[in-house]
């Protein structure tokens, strides 16, 4: 071989500079340079181009002690929804770690759909672009591991990521993994077979170098497992200088909150709390690229993150504030199509935990109980009577009107409820079937309710909706009434029990008494009940008629009616692992609550008829039809011509004693005949 200088070079020469260069070590693990030379946003994103870390200053720091070099083993991230969390730290963790050197890791999701989510539209499309792990595992097409998903070798098979799912035990058994990432750690649920937060973690116990990552939105207060590993940890906050005084303080949301007009949206901004002046958007990139990282909790025993939209450079803050107007029902503002097409899907659903969660990067805290039921019913009967409602009347403005139907030994409890605009919604009427939903009595009775109308104030009738009915009992039985009717019309839901899950979720298979599956239909739904229960809660307790999630009710309910709405509290129980699970318990043994269940499958009724989806044109079409007034006789469900074998609830015969169960019976004043007739 002829050298620069034009002599040959020893062929001994050769070898060694060889030997040296294969035995020299990596260039030490730099994730924030892994991010600049690798990640390229596409034009579908709203900061197109090379990853630049100047517009992401927070990450820096991050990325530092996630490095294969940093003695930290733990490292929390918990923040608000869409700041780049997956893009800019869980995928380059991953990517860098293997480009460092062999490596087994795992990367943990709450669910098996989240982690094909993860794989598909997050994990591959950056394998795919990024040269780094072109080169580690390939491009995922023909035969680099194309098939592989969930469990992925590198090139040269001194590597591997298993991808798997909170739900699967198993898979978090097996070999022992270096990194270990737990994503969305806060919808993890607990298994029969353990804590799989617990099971993931002890698959790095044998390295002492080992690195495991939890990052996560958080959910509720109180079981919230990001939250609990964030105060676990030294709680860092990031601090910004005031651009006036140079006074430094993190951007918090009281202060948001304290600074934010509603008839100025579009001004939304901070203030500093040692000279009062204004921090504007304006000011956002320059105070946020000189921020620090700065511990609140000395004793923690990990770095631990926390950093929500405000920092996040690709929303502005009237965004938020407009995000926080529209979950908090105030009068409509002008925006730009450019912010109000940034937050239509995040607005959607309009939830304050929603917004607490997704914007604010918080956990949420539930109410845990209902009001005093004597204070409720008291609102309610004693209000002004030009403010009361008969019972039986629809309120006469654009509602949709739901039956929540429970199903009982001997006898079917109805609830009739009307829903509007601003989460707010109307009870109408409760009413006791005396028969078995597998009887043909019952059956008839459901049906004519189905065919009844409801007079609003106005002399409109309206009929139902839609009906939803609980299909956790008497499932064969609950089965075939459904399917008399069209899926549009009759809906089947059973509680999950699942606390962190979507509200409405379709069943996938129900199956027979013979135990053969049934076809997957458009009728039957999962109910977070959970989280419903605690929205109903929360709204329970407002006072302000006009306030958005204000309930309302008609008069002559009758005391048991409102015991039963108010019938269970939530408990927060501590497992022999140290984790935190709540359930819904009856407040007092003696309580019922299907006044309390029945309201919740009428929201689900009216969740699928569209209530927390609809615009204000839509409102305002059903509000022109439906508040209008009609000299229509057709009889409702009382009238004499309407022969129907229902009885209201307050008026019901003394009914048999039915089979032991743990579940409450119906409402009314005494109208089960009184506890000394048989009832437990």
């Amino acid at each position: 071989m002829r050298t620069s200088e034009g002599y040959l070079a020893a062929a001994e020469r050769i070898v060694l500079a060889a030997m040296s260069g294969a035995m020299a070590p990596p260039p030490p693990p730099d994730i924030t340079r892994w991010c600049e030379e690798n990640i390229e946003f596409d034009e579908r994103s709203p900061m197109p181009g090379p990853f630049r870390i100047d517009r992401f200053p927070f990450l820096r720091e991050i990325h530092e002690v996630l490095s294969p070099e940093h003695p930290a083993r733990d490292v929390t991230i918990r923040g608000s929804a869409q700041w780049g969390k997956t893009v800019s730290i869980v995928n380059p963790v991953v990517a860098a770690w293997h480009e460092y050197g062999p490596l087994d890791s795992l990367v943990v999701h709450p669910t098996t759909s989240a982690a094909t989510e993860w794989v598909d539209n997050k994990w591959l499309p950056m394998r795919r672009q990024a040269p780094s792990l072109r080169k580690i595992f390939g491009d995922g097409r023909g035969g680099d591991n194309k098939d592989a998903k969930f469990n992925q070798e590198t090139l040269n098979r001194n590597g591997s990521l298993k991808i798997t799912s909170a739900g699967s035990p198993d898979d978090l058994a097996g070999t022992s993994r270096r990194l270990v990432v737990l994503d969305d750690l806060a919808k993890f649920e607990m298994t029969p077979k353990g804590d799989p937060e617990a099971l993931a973690g002890s698959r790095a116990s044998g390295f002492e170098d080992a690195k495991i990552l939890r990052v996560s939105t958080p959910q509720i207060s109180g079981t919230c497992r990001i939250s609990k590993a964030y105060d676990r940890g030294d709680r860092r906050l990031y601090f910004v200088p005031c651009p006036h005084c140079g006074h430094r303080a993190p951007l918090t949301w009281e202060n948001f909150l304290r600074n934010l007009d509603p008839e100025r949206l579009h001004a939304a901004c901070f203030s500093c709390d040692d000279c009062g002046g204004v921090i504007g958007h304006a000011d956002k990139e320059r105070i946020v690229g000189a921020g620090n990282w700065v511990p609140q909790n000395a004793a923690g025993d990990h770095p631990s993150f926390h950093l929500w939209r405000a920092y996040a450079p690709q929303r502005d803050w009237a965004s938020i504030g407009i995000e926080y107007a529209r979950v908090m029902g105030w009068t409509s503002v002008s925006v730009s199509g450019e912010t109000e097409d940034a937050i239509r899907e995040q607005v959607e659903a309009g939830t304050e935990q929603t917004f607490w969660n997704d914007v604010l990067g918080l956990p949420f805290q539930q109410a845990s109980k209902g009001p005093d039921w004597e204070k409720l019913r008291d609102r309610v009967e004693h209000a002004p009577e030009e403010d009361q409602r008969p019972r039986g009347i629809v309120p006469a403005r654009g509602v949709i009107l739901t039956a929540g139907v429970d199903c009982q030994l001997d006898r079917t409890e109805v609830h009739v409820v009307a829903f509007g605009p601003d989460n707010r919604r109307w009870s109408v009427d409760y009413m006791v079937i005396p028969h078995h939903i597998g009887d043909q009595e019952g059956r008839e009775a459901l049906d004519a309710i189905l065919k009844t109308t409801w007079r609003t104030e106005r002399g409109l009738r309206l009929p139902l909706d839609m009906m939803a009915i609980d299909v956790g009992t008497y499932t064969d039985d609950v089965w075939a009434f459904g399917k008399r009717h069209p899926w549009s019309r009759v809906i089947l839901v059973k509680g999950a029990t699942s606390q962190t899950g979507p509200v409405l979720l379709p069943m996938k298979f129900e199956r027979r008494s013979d135990g053969k599956a049934k076809r997957r239909q458009k009728r039957a739904f999962m109910l977070n009940v959970s989280q419903m229960k605690a929205d109903f809660y929360g709204w329970l307790g407002k006072d302000d008629p006009v306030e958005r999630g204000f309930v309302h009710f008609p008069v002559g309910m009758g005391d048991e009616y409102f015991r039963q709405i108010t019938s269970e509290v939530r408990v927060l129980k501590r497992g022999r692992t140290g984790v935190v699970t709540s359930s819904w318990e009856l407040a007092e043994t003696t309580r019922r609550n299907e006044g309390l269940d029945t309201m919740i499958y009428a929201e689900a009724a009216a969740r699928r008829k569209g209530w927390t989806s609809m615009t204000a044109e839509q409102w305002a079409l059903l509000d022109a039809e439906r508040s209008a007034a009609s000299a229509d006789a057709q009889p409702d469900l009382f009238d004499a011509e309407a022969a129907v074998p229902v009885t209201p609830a307050p008026q019901a015969e003394t009914l048999k004693k039915p089979e032991p169960k743990p579940r409450a019976t119906a409402p009314g004043d005494d109208w089960l005949g009184g506890r000394g007739s048989g009832w437990q």
